[in-house]
């Protein structure tokens, strides 16, 4: 279970991501339902505008900036064939005013099957030579006409021109001539620069609801995350590291977070945009788009294959990276006793072959990207070199419309965007959806003291406690306990003695529920413990440890702990209580003085009696103080004993000590022996038995 640097092993992640774990985030994101989908139908209306704007490009292009037209010579077909012509194309056609000739346009060339204007063009009926449209009202075109059928008026007052003869007009003459084509563009650029301002606008709108919703889905989920910490039994946090724990609540929170911005969108808005631009190639030339789909089963294999060796390259980089900060955490906590020991190179060591573990994991991610987007810019590259070489024949032979070439080129470059964008992002994703199952492996972790389904209510808790035939083990096959029985009647001050690893500490600990017995029961006023809820349970029992911790606050709130029900006066009675009032007043600000973390600032006595002073703040009927004196001095000790007497006039009290003294006046004393109850009585009782206490006092004497 324990790795080579003493903390837990990450499990393996063997199981590939799949939508079961999006599937797990739907009941946080259910709250947010509305702004999720006006953020979608953004990213919608997002999508078309980048779709249009190539097709504006298009328009631009054929209709105003390479607009022409080709007479068509009907004259040159039999009845036969000008009849079917007429019955297949003559939507396409226009005829002049005096109906002598018809004409087409490059537009709509496209729409006619390539083997019908191949053979048109080789039997002469398309002619060569191009036509400009223009409208009825430019002046002097009367002066245009030079040799026979050069002008020719069509049926709604427009003009035909040919190219031949613009060309060779001053430049005012033609801006004249094309000012509508001129009105055209700045139309597109007008409708462009709109599109542009719309976007940018969307954009912020969406931006701003995906950080409003996943800012509030991750302040759910860390909620919820710290709730479930809080439930675990205490055998979790021994297998547990402390910088792990932390990173779940702050970086894997984050990479989530960012799973909900620039992913979970992304791959809806980026599936939306590839549709998009298939079904517009295939209506601008089904051809050209089947031509540009040959590489697909490439990029979408590559895409597959890369995707399986980033997802485990990032797996083993999210390993390294929580081995790191459980090394840090634990390093740091206890530099103090490296500095001690001299012990610094031998830790530089060993984190430097975590780190190297890390840089190894790094640079094989990085490996797999430096492949992945150069390929991928190679196959772009190589769709838009076949567009050219296929499209631009095309165009040559007017069987494809320039802007139809550049608007496909456009869009072949869009539809690389997304599988770039996707690899891009790729690290976030697998960060994210790596952060997203470690969340919830801990949400899912059973390892909690379970509630019972109806507790007991009763009006007051007496303090009368009964072990019944208990027996525990912390590891399988290694019991702490065995068949313990004894009963504490209320008011009684009981003292608990022993050996170290005789099993008091463990005693306490089934007292407190931090776990169950594996055999037997322990009752509290009747009632079997598991059936107590924690939280009543607790608020009436209380607790002084060997081990102290002082929270980054003032004494008051290490007093009272945020409980709403104890106000200034109880933290006060308390504290006098405890005789660390004397102490509290030597201070600058009394109660309201700032301590530092872990209470550096304070002697141990008086993180002592800080604890005393916050298990009696809710005047709870079952005290219980696991080695609460040894590491105090005689001065203190005389005033935690103190305290202790006036104490235990009042409730049931369990006094674990090392320091016999301690335990000397108790009403009566348990003695533990190799995890079995081996002796109880008063201290003359057993001093005159000549058993394991008379040998202890005898060892504490000597």
């Amino acid at each position: 279970m324990f790795g080579e640097y003493g903390y837990m092993e990450e499990g393996k992640l063997g199981k590939p991501y799949n939508f079961k774990l999006l599937k797990r985030l739907l009941p946080y994101s259910a709250p947010y339902k509305k702004t999720i989908i006006a953020a979608l139908f953004l990213t919608i209306l997002i999508t078309l505008f980048d779709l249009a704007v190539p097709y504006l490009s298009k328009i631009a292009i054929d209709r105003y900036i390479l607009s022409s037209w080709y007479r068509v010579n009907i004259k040159v077909l039999t009845d036969v064939e000008t009849n079917l012509l007429l019955k297949r194309y003559g939507h396409l056609l226009d005829k002049s005013r005096d109906g002598s000739s018809s004409f087409v346009s490059n537009q709509a060339l496209k729409k006619i099957d390539p083997g019908d204007i191949h053979a048109y063009k080789s039997h002469g009926v398309i002619e060569p030579e191009r036509f400009y449209r223009t409208g009825p009202d430019v002046p002097d075109m009367n002066g245009l006409e030079k040799g026979q059928r050069t002008i020719c008026e069509m049926a709604d007052g427009s003009i035909l021109v040919p190219y031949q003869m613009i060309e060779g007009l001053p430049d005012e003459k033609i801006m004249q001539i094309r000012a509508g084509d001129i009105r055209g563009v700045a139309l597109i650029g007008a409708v462009f620069f709109i599109f542009l301002i719309l976007s940018f606008g969307l954009n912020y709108a969406e931006f701003y609801l995906l950080e409003f919703t996943g800012q509030h889905i991750m302040q759910d989920i860390r909620l919820r995350l710290f709730r479930r910490m809080q439930s675990r039994a205490t055998s979790f946090f021994v297998q547990n590291p402390i910088g792990r724990l932390v990173t779940r609540v702050t970086n894997d929170i984050e990479n989530l977070n960012e799973m909900f911005k620039s992913v979970v969108v992304t791959l809806f808005k980026d599936f939306f945009l590839v549709t998009g631009i298939l079904a517009v190639l295939l209506c601008l030339n089904w051809r050209l788009a089947l031509l540009s789909f040959v590489l697909l089963p490439f990029i979408f294999g590559l895409t597959f294959l890369f995707s399986t060796m980033a997802r485990e390259a990032f797996r083993e980089l999210r390993a390294t990276v929580a081995r790191i900060n459980a090394f840090l955490q634990e390093r740091l906590t206890g530099m103090r006793v490296i500095q001690l020991f001299v012990r610094e190179r031998f830790q530089m060591d060993t984190f430097g072959r975590i780190n190297r573990e890390n840089y190894l994991a790094g640079m094989k991610q990085i490996r797999v990207f430096a492949v992945f987007m150069p390929v991928m810019e190679l196959f772009s590259s190589i769709a838009v070199a076949l567009l050219i070489w296929y499209g631009g024949g095309k165009v040559i032979e007017e069987q494809l419309t320039l802007g139809s070439l550049v608007a496909f080129i456009s869009y072949i470059q869009m539809f690389f965007k997304p599988i770039r964008d996707i690899s891009e992002k790729y690290n976030i994703m697998q960060s994210a959806m790596a952060s997203t199952e470690r969340i919830f492996e801990f949400m899912d972790h059973g390892e909690e003291i379970p509630e019972p389904e109806h507790s007991p209510a009763p009006s007051g808790i007496k303090g009368h406690l009964v072990f019944e035939k208990v027996s525990f083990s912390y590891e399988k096959g290694r019991p702490v306990l065995k068949d313990i029985s004894f009963e504490i009647k209320p008011g009684e001050t009981v003292g608990i003695v022993g050996a170290t690893g005789s099993g008091k500490t463990t005693l306490m600990n089934l007292i407190e529920r931090s776990y169950d017995p594996d055999m037997g029961t322990v009752f509290l006023d009747g009632i079997d413990l598991r059936k107590w809820s924690k939280s009543r349970l607790h608020k009436n029992m209380g607790l002084c440890m060997q081990d102290v911790f002082i929270f980054a606050g003032n004494l008051a709130e290490n007093i009272s702990l945020g409980r709403e029900e104890i106000d200034v006066k109880a933290v006060e009675l308390a504290a006098g209580e405890v005789n660390a009032l004397p102490f509290i007043r030597r201070l600058p600000e009394g109660f309201n003085h700032e301590i530092g973390e872990g209470g550096s600032t304070l002697s141990a006595g008086e993180r002592q009696l800080l604890s005393f002073a916050r298990a009696l703040a809710l005047n709870p009927q079952l005290l219980i103080l696991d080695e609460a004196t040894s590491s105090v001095d005689p001065a203190t000790e005389s005033l935690i004993q103190d305290a202790i007497l006036r104490m235990a006039d009042k409730r049931t009290t369990l006094i674990v000590a090392h320091r016999l003294s301690t335990v000397r006046n108790a009403d009566r004393i348990l003695v533990m022996h190799h995890g079995r109850l081996v002796e109880q009585g008063r201290h003359e009782e057993l001093m005159s038995l000549g058993g394991i206490y008379y040998k202890l006092n005898k060892l504490t004497l000597m």
